[in-house]
C-alpha cells in the first residue's frame, strides 16, 4: 500500500534523526493519510480515497466536488472522473 496522498500527492520524506550527541541517521517522515469513503451528493455515488490531513481540511473547507473540480483545472490527476 503506497503512502501517497492521491489529492495532494504528499509522499515520504527523507531526513535525519539527530540524537543529542548529534549522530545523524536516516530516516523516513511519513504522511499523515487516511483512507477514507467520500460521497459526492453531485453524482450520487461513494469514492474511496486515501488523503492527507491537509487534503481533509480543504475537503471541507471548500466541498470534494469543488475541490476535485479546482484540482482538475490544476492539472493534478486524481484518478477520479467528474
Amino acid at each position: 500500500m503506497s503512502k501517497i496522498c492521491q489529492l495532494t500527492g504528499k509522499r515520504p520524506i527523507k531526513g535525519h534523526k539527530v540524537s543529542h550527541s548529534n549522530i545523524k541517521t536516516k530516516r523516513r517522515f511519513l504522511p499523515n493519510l487516511f483512507e477514507k469513503r467520500f460521497f459526492i451528493p453531485e453524482t450520487g455515488e461513494w469514492i474511496k480515497l486515501k488523503v492527507s490531513a491537509s487534503a481533509l481540511r480543504n475537503i471541507d473547507k471548500k466541498g470534494l466536488h469543488e475541490y476535485l473540480k479546482e484540482l482538475k483545472y490544476q492539472g493534478v490527476d486524481t484518478g477520479i472522473k467528474l
